[in-house]
This record gives C-alpha cells, structure tokens and sequence, in this order.
C-alpha cells in the first residue's frame, strides 16, 4: 500500500491523531523544563509557528472506506458528522470502484481490462448531489474548495448537475469561478449547459466569471454553449453582462452558427428560434462563415428550422452564397426534406425561392423527387417556380408505388403535365416572379391585390399541380 494511502475508519484516524498530539505535549514539557531561557524561547517559537501550522496545506489522503463513501453518496449528515468531527481534515480524494472498464498497462507490454476510476472527493460528491448540509459540514472542516484530482472543482460539478445553492455555498467559501478543467479546458460558467442551471449561471457572474472566458480546446465562451444548447435564458443573461455576439470559436461559428448548426427536433425548434431572435436583436451578423464558408442560414436549412430561416432572410442573409462544397442553402434544405417531413421544410424552400433563390437544374428535378416524394407540398412549391420542363419516365421511376397509392391525386397532377402544358395563370405567375426575381418577398404583399391571388403569387400550396 502506498505511504500516502490508509484504510480510511474514523476510529483509526482518531486514535492517530490523539497519538500525535499527546507525542508533541510530551516533547515540549520537556524541553521547557530543562532551562528557563529555552522555555521562553519554546514558548514565543511555538506561538509564532502555531498560525502557519494551522494554515499549512495538507496533501490529501486516499480514502477507500465503504462506509464512508456511502454515507457521503447518499447524503448522511448524521454519519458525515460521526466520521469529520471538529478537528478532522476533510481533505479526502476518494477512489470509488466501478464504472466504465478500460484498457491499462501492467507492464513488460502486458494489458489487462479494468474498470476506470475516477478520483473524487466528499466536497464533489456532497456539491454536485445538492446534500448542502453536508457540504456545510466539510467546508466547515477546511476542506480545499478547489480541489481537483480528476481535473474538475466542485463548483464545476455542482454546476453541471444543475444544484445553485451549493454553488452560491462554494462561491461563498472563495471557489474560483474562472477555474480550468485539465481535459477539455472549461469553466464553471460553460459548465451550465442545461435549463436548470441558469441560477448558478447568475451566481457565478456575480461572483466574478469571465463573460467572454473560452474553453481550451474548442475555444467556446458561454455565450457559445448557451446557444448551441438552446438556453434562451442563459443567452438573455449573458447578453445584459455584455457577451460578444459575433467571437468566433476554433471553427470559425459565432453563437449565431453555433445556435444554427444544432440538429433539432420538433419540441426544440421554437426555443432555438428564440436564441437565434436574441442574438440577432443584440447585432449578431447573419452572414458570418465558418471554415467550411456555411453561413447561419446553410445550416438553418440542414436542421429545418423554418422560423429561423424566416428570421435570417428577414435580416439580409445571402440566399445563395456558396459553400466550399459548392452547396448553396437551397440544396441544403433539399437533401434534409425526406428525414424531417413534419418540419414542414416547404415553407423553407418557399421562402427561398421567394428571395430569389436558384433553381435546381430541370434535368436533376426527377432525382429531387425521388428524395422528397413523400413531401407533397415541398414537390408542389418547387415544380411551381418553374415556367415548364419535361416530365419523364424517371419521374414516374423515382416515386414508389406505395408513395403513389398513398397520394394518388397528387401524383396524377404532376404526371399528366407530360402531356398537358402548364395553364395560362401559372405562366402569368412565373412571368411576373421572373420579372421581380429577389423583390417578390417584398413586392407582393404591397400589391393592391385580394389575398388569394397575392398567396398565389408568392407560391403558396393548393395540394395539386395545374
């Protein structure tokens, strides 16, 4: 066993430490009894090394007691205090057994499988479960605040697990808020990646947090992580402590991108709506690339988030910048069509086309069909911002029977315009389009015209081709 470990039994450890202070009286009555002139100076060096003694910082010891593991895990203040009385260090770094298996040397080139552990200590275990009665108690027994065997503090992990009164209690007791994990190279404020933790968010730039501090590795500031985690909260706080809309990260994303980016769900689109609104409002550019030259608005098409992309184009976003792949955000939205149907990804590509979006070249349409069959209205929005092509065999090819069956009506629609030309309204329609080009969004809805034929104009749906 190494000289820095022990079993870890609050008896032992009392009957140790009794042992040493009854050891240090018995030396010094001795020395003071053997010379009035040495008691003195004893006496006045004694008083003078007392505070610095007290103040000393001890290495921390191993603790592998059960026992006491347990009564920290499950929040036993009753047992806490039997094991920590007054006088005792809570000083520990606890080696818990368990948890993921991995691979580690043995030596002479020998692996073995084993499980990872972990190093922790009681102020990690009590701070990041919420047992605030318990960490009272260690921190009233000195415990160190920022200690970090496995690289974090306990303030970071209370604020990962979402528990603001053991945050306010560490910050209380002088925890650094700026402290630095050693893996990824956070801080306590990137740390706050759920809704729940946006009190300890708040105690944290109250007690002095880098607003615009950036992780080690990916080079995040909160504002970064409050956006990509869609915390329209976080991002309405940091933005009134003045975090920077528009810092890049290692990529290249401002929060706006990095808020775009996100894949999302149907229940996570309208939060992520309200961020990207925020950051927006607060100035952010909604042309900013990153590395690959995708802009808010490609990346707003590839999650099929309509209200975004309504938002962006709203504010100046270029409709057909390209990527490096050579994508523009018309090709982004195509491609995503047939995983996210209930996004309702036609009122994008609506949207797009109404700001002068390019078209898909009509030799390729049969190809878009064969990915979007299943998306009526997104096929009807796009086949109508055509004046004419040539519906082949590959068109009828590129929709599955069951899509067919399914959809009958609609399909026969479109098919029959291989034989049928396109009516004199639509082609009133294109020419009028043709001529406004990236205007029609805003030219349309002023047009002293009824509602009908202004929603005609600007493509909306009917459910059949004509």
């Amino acid at each position: 066993m190494s000289h820095s470990s022990f079993v870890f039994t609050p008896m032992a450890l009392r009957s140790l430490r009794l042992d040493e202070d009854l050891l240090e009286r018995y030396k010094y009555k001795r020395q003071l009894t053997s010379h009035p002139y040495n008691r003195c100076m004893l006496e006045k060096e004694a008083r003078d090394v007392a505070p610095l003694r007290s103040n000393a910082v001890r290495t921390p010891a191993v603790c592998h007691d059960v026992v006491v593991q347990n009564a920290l895990y499950t929040g036993n203040l009753e047992a806490a205090q039997r094991f920590f009385p007054r006088g005792s260090s809570a000083n520990l770094i606890i080696e818990p057994q368990g948890g993921d298996m991995r691979w580690v040397t043995r030596g002479q080139g020998l692996w073995s499988l084993t499980y990872e552990q972990e190093l922790t200590t009681p102020l990690h275990i009590t701070a990041g479960r919420g047992f605030i009665e318990c960490l009272k108690l260690l921190l009233q027994r000195g415990a160190d605040v920022d200690l970090a065997p496995a690289g974090i503090t306990a303030l970071h992990e209370s604020c990962q697990n979402c528990q603001p009164e053991c945050t306010r209690l560490l910050l209380l007791h002088g925890a650094n808020t700026n402290a630095v994990s050693e893996e990824d190279g956070i801080m306590p404020l990137h740390a706050c990646t759920r809704p729940k933790s946006l009190e300890c968010a708040k105690y944290l730039l109250q007690y002095g947090a880098a607003i615009n501090g950036q992780t080690l590795d990916e080079e995040d500031a909160p504002l970064h992580v409050a956006a990509k985690n869609g915390l329209v909260e976080h991002v309405e706080l940091y933005l009134l402590y003045g975090a920077a809309v528009d810092n890049k990260n290692s990529e290249g994303l401002t929060p706006l991108n990095a808020s775009c980016s996100q894949p999302q769900k149907v229940e996570d689109l309208e939060r992520y709506f309200k961020v990207c609104q925020l950051l927006v409002a607060a100035g952010a550019s909604v042309n900013t690339a990153d590395q690959d030259n995708r802009t808010p608005l490609h990346m707003a098409c590839k999650n099929v988030n309509p209200d975004v992309v309504d938002l962006l184009l709203a504010n100046g976003a270029n409709v057909n910048d390209m990527s490096y792949g050579a994508e523009a955000p018309m090709h982004n939205i195509l491609k995503e069509v047939c995983y996210k149907v209930d996004h309702n990804p036609e009122r994008i590509v609506r949207a797009l086309l109404n700001h002068g979006s390019i078209l898909v070249w009509p030799g390729a349409l049969h190809k878009v069909l064969k990915h979007c069959c299943e998306s009526l209205r997104t096929i009807e929005v796009l086949v109508n911002a055509y004046s004419h092509f040539k519906v082949t065999d590959a068109w009828v090819e590129s929709v599955s029977s069951e899509v067919f069956k399914e959809h009958r009506e609609f399909y026969e629609s479109l098919f029959s315009l291989a034989l049928t030309p396109r009516c004199l309204q639509h082609l009133a329609r294109c020419t009028i389009r043709s001529f406004l080009h990236n205007r029609v969004h805003k030219v349309v809805p002023k047009l002293n015209l009824p509602t009908f034929i202004k929603s005609y104009l600007l493509l909306a749906c009917r459910g059949y081709v004509h």
